[in-house]
């Protein structure tokens, strides 16, 4: 019979190397953006999001749905934490992480040039999309854990 422990920590390694590659991409992001490699940046922006909010999930449910869009994943993530907070975020960002979510495929495959204006929003939206999470999903499995 398989050791259910063993199964925490391969979900554990897989959590930290997806939060070390989402970060790893924000960091990529910034530089490109400072290098005017605009396209570049907004995409590795959308990856380290969409890698985050893939870490939360395993971490939290030990799994997640197998997709590319950020508001399904935040979705799925507010479905389970329940956050006002994340909710909130969301409902104001709405028209922003669209935007995040697209420039996955559009700043490789199509004739839509991002600027300097839209590396700086993405970037800005990547990290307080990465913060909130991680806060809400510290939040949460403080929770679950009870009181220290």
């Amino acid at each position: 019979m398989k050791d259910p422990s063993q199964d925490v920590s391969v979900h554990r390694e897989e959590v930290e190397l997806l939060k070390r590659r989402a970060y790893g991409f924000l960091e990529e992001a910034r530089l490109a953006a400072r290098r005017g490699f605009h396209d570049g940046a907004c995409f590795l922006a959308e990856q380290a999001v969409q890698l985050f909010l893939k870490a939360v999930l395993l971490e939290v449910i030990g799994d997640y749905p197998r997709t590319h869009s950020i508001r399904r994943l935040l979705g799925e993530i507010l479905r389970i934490l329940r956050s006002q907070e994340l909710e909130e975020f969301i409902r104001t960002n709405k028209i922003r992480l669209s935007a995040l979510e697209d420039a996955y495929l559009m700043a490789r495959y199509f004739i839509k040039e991002y600027d300097e204006d839209d590396s700086r929003d993405m970037l800005e939206l990547a990290e307080n999309t990465i913060k909130l999470a991680e806060r809400v999903v510290r939040g949460w499995l403080r929770g679950r854990r009870g009181p220290p």
